[in-house]
């Protein structure tokens, strides 16, 4: 049996929930941002701050991935979510769940897979 990440994260937290819980945030993904290299990232990076808020945009005709998530912040094009990993996130948004991305983590590493790791949570 299948579920949605959304029914799954309420399966588990319903029960632990308090009654006066407006919103639950799950963790469901924690990956490195893809084609930081490519994008505004680098241009970015001394405004970054760990915990930013990053938007995430579903782009269901992108040529290159048909589960495409794109990452912003502030506006600016920062990569996108790993294509080996962004399935599962794609699913939920195209069901019209809401996720929720933020900055994790930032490290002045040589290699662009290493300088962003990104969280996305969903929104119960």
């Amino acid at each position: 049996m299948r579920f949605r990440l959304t029914e799954l994260a309420l399966c588990l937290l319903l029960w632990q929930s308090p009654a006066w819980a407006q919103s639950i945030k799950v963790l469901v993904q924690a990956s490195a941002l893809a084609g930081a290299q490519y994008y505004e990232a680098a241009t970015q990076w001394d405004a970054m701050k760990v915990g930013d808020a990053l938007a995430l945009i579903r782009e269901p005709d992108n040529p290159h991935d048909a589960n495409a998530v794109r990452v912003e912040w502030q506006g600016h094009k920062l990569g996108y979510l790993p294509r080996a990993e962004n399935r599962a996130v794609a699913a939920e948004m195209d069901g019209s769940g809401r996720v929720e991305g933020r900055i994790a983590t930032l490290v002045p590493h040589r290699n662009p897979w290493r300088r962003v790791r990104i969280e996305v949570f969903v929104v119960l």
